[in-house]
């Protein structure tokens, strides 16, 4: 048999340039109260969105955000108004953090007229593009290739944004995910995934449904580098999008952070969470709370218990009034079934 002619050496791929390992973020006093009231308002809307559903008041699906908070306030508070979101269907945080009225999305949740994609959207599938927020979207993945296209779009226009896609540890198992990466590194879009890690899958557990567990990694085979980050410190979120931002930025592509967090509750509202202890929970709030993390740290720059309980009782009367509105607002007319469907481009 002939012998198949041998292919010359490949020469060795020559060392890539990563970005530096990022620190964790220098706040001011005032920076870290907005990141503990940010933080606060997520978890007591959040508490507040859970009770509505056991009155069956928030109807389908409903997934909190409880536990992970620092996440989306420490990377979307080093945003500017020119970069865009969009995440899965655990998203109230991340809407609130756009700028969008608490009362407009507790509106949305329990299906009114008034809420922001008019009641139609409900938890999984808001979307307010005034707000540059992209959804919520309930197919698992589905995100990332949508925010990829944000991304090319914010390259075709030159317009300087940047496109922060969410996604979670479940759904970087996901094929579509990794076609994303191989246009968006093709490309050099200003892309930045970002792998909410909070260990369950669902009701399986990372390292029982990964291979390689180690999601910031995800991108080494299309030369996308990965930062993984405590995900449960504001500050090193903050100092991780810091980074990631200047990555980007300067046109060399995406990049991808692994944020490691932790979610209290179940998957959804639907789910038990037996497949943990409640040891185990709370473990983790005992020793990596990000919000307790805050006030410790608010508590050193000499914030008085006191101040800390007015914040406390503003933000609940604010969520306890965007809830009022939501039950006390219409229900959308029956034709609204018939608007928003189909939008014509000339």
């Amino acid at each position: 048999m002939a012998k198949a002619p041998s292919r010359p050496a490949e020469p060795p791929i020559p060392n890539r340039e990563r970005p530096s390992e990022p620190k964790p973020y220098q706040a001011s006093k005032d920076e870290l109260l907005r990141f503990y009231k940010d933080m606060l308002l997520i978890r007591r809307f959040e508490e507040k969105a859970g009770q509505l559903y056991g009155l069956g008041l928030i109807g389908g699906f409903c997934h909190l955000y409880i536990g992970q908070e620092a996440v989306a306030v420490g990377l979307q508070s080093a945003l500017s108004d020119k970069d865009s979101v969009i995440t899965g269907y655990r998203d109230h945080g991340h809407m609130l953090l756009c700028g969008i009225p608490p009362q407009d999305v507790m509106a949305e949740l329990t299906g009114r007229a008034a809420g922001i994609s008019k009641g139609k959207g409900g938890s999984m599938h808001m979307f307010s593009v005034e707000h540059k927020f992209y959804g919520g979207h309930g197919i698992v993945g589905a995100q990332v290739s949508l925010g990829t296209g944000l991304g090319f779009s914010h390259k075709y226009k030159n317009d300087g944004g940047v496109c922060l896609a969410y996604f979670g540890d479940g759904a970087s198992n996901q094929g579509q995910v990794y076609e994303s990466f191989n246009m968006a590194e093709l490309w050099k879009l200003p892309m930045i995934y970002v792998i909410e890690n909070n260990q369950y899958a669902m009701g399986t557990s990372v390292h029982r449904s990964s291979a390689e567990d180690q999601l910031y990694k995800r991108g080494e085979s299309f030369r996308i580098p990965g930062i993984q980050v405590d995900g449960m410190d504001v500050l090193a979120c903050r100092g991780a999008a810091e980074e990631a931002l200047a990555w980007v930025r300067a046109g060399k592509g995406p990049i991808i952070l692994e944020m490691k967090t932790y979610r209290y509750r179940g998957h959804s509202m639907s789910d038990p969470a037996k497949y943990r202890s409640r040891d185990e929970v709370q473990a983790v709030r005992d020793k990596s709370d990000p919000i307790e993390h805050v006030k410790r740290l608010l508590a050193e720059q000499g914030v008085k218990e006191d101040e800390l309980k007015a914040i406390e009782q503003a933000t609940r009367k604010q969520v306890s009034e965007a809830a009022d509105f939501a039950e006390s607002t219409p229900e959308p007319e029956a034709a609204e079934l018939y608007t928003d469907v189909l939008v014509e481009s000339y």
